[in-house]
């Protein structure tokens, strides 16, 4: 850890143009997912003098070194935690400038504008902006766009600081169009995996993978339509009610005229809180027991969810002025928000997040920054 010397922080117009330059900045930092993200990190840290800053690094499961950052700024006490995270989606289907952020009609285009580097500029800004007389944590995360959270539960795991100063509430600036989401979904991957013998398909001598996991692929099917037929797997208060149940195939490159020798199927189950996962889990297990292939399970730490009357939720919706709701996607607080209670609340809005020419409001991003600062000082106060 380390603390360097105060300086003075921006506020007004200042705070404004400060975010869209930084997250300009960030945004122009390759981060994606399966790369390293020291260098959006040490871009981050530059921003962080007058904070005490713990670094805590790991290696991702293909070996690639990564960090996550926590920060703490103002009195020695707990109060609010503003977190984000630096990585983001491959920039498939992006033309060249992906890394190019664009300034246009009111709007910052560039890979990650949304998810999340622009309200992750916010965030930090709004706790270089905070008086010093209140308390904020920055927790920043990485690793979740690539789905397994590793930044997240990395802080949970590890940080001492955390331990030291547990959070009262935290909000997740994932993009809500700034209105308080109080829960979203968790998810199960089920990794299924069917293994053949590779040979010039002419031949008649090879074994096809595939064959091993259509049969585990048709029993999916008949699954998948009952996850939105069941009402006893679905939940009202989400939109839509039913759950995710996504599959996605890999033949691993393997090319037309050649026997697969491994074949791979990701189904990704997403649930909230009041839907029990069990007997599509089970269902999973028992398809691929009669297929004869491999299955694996990676398992979220749980559906996130605040009742409607929680504090934080009344608070949330006094800040902002608009209704809680419940979202179909995911956040880092599956992993990260058993801490302390969490909202999810920031600018931008899904639609734009994890496509060519991503975007974000400038205006809003903008109008953020004094939201995070009345959240932390309403926090403190109630704390």
């Amino acid at each position: 850890m380390s603390t360097a010397s105060r300086r003075a922080f921006p506020s007004g117009a200042d705070a404004a143009e400060a975010t869209l330059s930084l997250a300009r900045d960030l945004v122009a930092i390759d981060s994606r997912y399966f790369v390293s993200n020291l260098p959006v990190a040490e871009r981050i840290e530059a921003e962080l003098d007058g904070f005490e800053v713990e670094r805590i690094d790991y290696e991702d499961p293909g070996g690639v070194a990564k960090r996550a950052l926590v920060a703490h700024k103002g009195p020695d006490r707990p109060a609010v935690a503003l977190c984000g995270h630096m990585d983001t989606v491959p920039a498939t289907g992006w033309p060249k400038e992906a890394f190019e952020p664009r300034v246009d009609g009111g709007w910052l285009y560039g890979l990650g504008s949304c998810d999340m580097k622009g309200p992750l500029a916010a965030l930090i800004v709004a706790a270089q902006a905070a008086p010093a007389d209140v308390p904020v944590t920055l927790l920043l995360t990485t690793d979740e766009d690539g789905g397994n959270k590793l930044g997240a539960k990395a802080i949970a795991a590890r940080s001492e600081m955390v331990k030291r100063r547990t959070p009262k509430a935290m909000l997740i600036a994932e993009g809500t169009s700034l209105r308080p989401v109080r829960g979203h979904r968790a998810s199960i991957n089920f990794l299924a995996t069917a293994h053949g013998v590779q040979a010039h398909s002419s031949t008649g001598e090879g074994e096809n993978a595939n064959l091993r996991l259509i049969p585990f692929l048709a029993e999916m099917l008949p699954l998948h339509g009952r996850l939105r037929s069941d009402a006893s797997l679905q939940d009202a208060s989400y939109d839509p009610p039913f759950c995710d149940f996504n599959i996605t195939i890999d033949n691993h490159g393997t090319g037309r005229n050649v026997t697969v020798a491994r074949a791979s199927a990701v189904v990704k189950l997403r649930y909230s809180k009041r839907v029990d996962p069990a007997p599509v889990v089970e269902a999973v297990k028992a398809a691929a027991g009669r297929a004869g292939v491999e299955l694996e399970l990676e398992t979220e730490g749980f559906a996130p969810e605040l009742e409607p009357d929680h504090w934080l939720v009344r608070l949330a919706e006094t800040l902002t002025g608009k209704p809680s709701a419940v979202v179909p996607y995911g956040t880092d607080a599956s992993e990260i928000g058993h801490i302390c209670p969490t909202i999810v609340l920031g600018p931008g809005t899904i639609d734009f997040a994890h496509k060519p020419h991503e975007r974000i409001d400038i205006a809003e991003l903008q109008a953020s920054v004094p939201l995070f600062l009345d959240f932390a000082r309403a926090i403190d106060e109630r704390c």
